[in-house]
């Protein structure tokens, strides 16, 4: 089994996730469900086919979160400095073009969100960053061509 590399906020995030789908949701369409059953014909009751859909839904989500809280690997960025690019790392970029500077921290790919600031460690992105420095420029393929950014600070908080 591999581990999955995690901040510790991006697993505190999926032990609430899980927290949350196992004591509110779960019990919710449960609920849902009986309620529904009591309308009478099943075959024909959008309510029940709604409700047994949604947990089908959250039963699934659960096993997958109990599955990646398995695996983890939580790094501890606190414990990280240098001035390479790592794994937790927050990296200051400028487009090469543009001259438009983006911050990004480097995160496990089932916490990254691009419009927080995360990007995946897997990503084409977060790939050619890894091992770099301040002052060094990287070429990345985007959905909207090749992209060159300067890396302009590389910190560790």
């Amino acid at each position: 089994m591999d581990k999955i590399p995690m901040t510790p906020d991006g697993y505190a995030r999926l032990e609430d996730e899980l927290k949350f789908l196992k004591g509110t949701a779960r019990p919710d369409v449960i609920r849902a469900i009986g309620e529904a059953r009591e309308h009478g014909d099943l075959s024909e009751n959008a309510e029940y086919h709604a409700a047994r859909e949604r947990q089908s839904f959250i039963e699934g989500r659960i096993k997958e979160l109990e599955d990646l809280i398995s695996r983890a690997q939580v790094i501890d960025i606190s414990q990280i400095s240098g001035d390479q690019v790592r794994f937790g790392a927050t990296v200051l970029l400028a487009d090469e073009d543009t001259e438009e500077e983006k911050e990004y921290q480097i995160v496990g790919a089932h916490e990254a969100d691009i419009k927080s600031g995360r990007i995946s460690i897997v990503s084409p992105l977060g790939k050619a960053l890894i091992g770099k420095k301040a002052g060094d420029s990287v070429d990345v393929s985007t959905p909207g061509g090749r992209k060159s950014f300067e890396i302009i600070e590389v910190k560790y908080a």
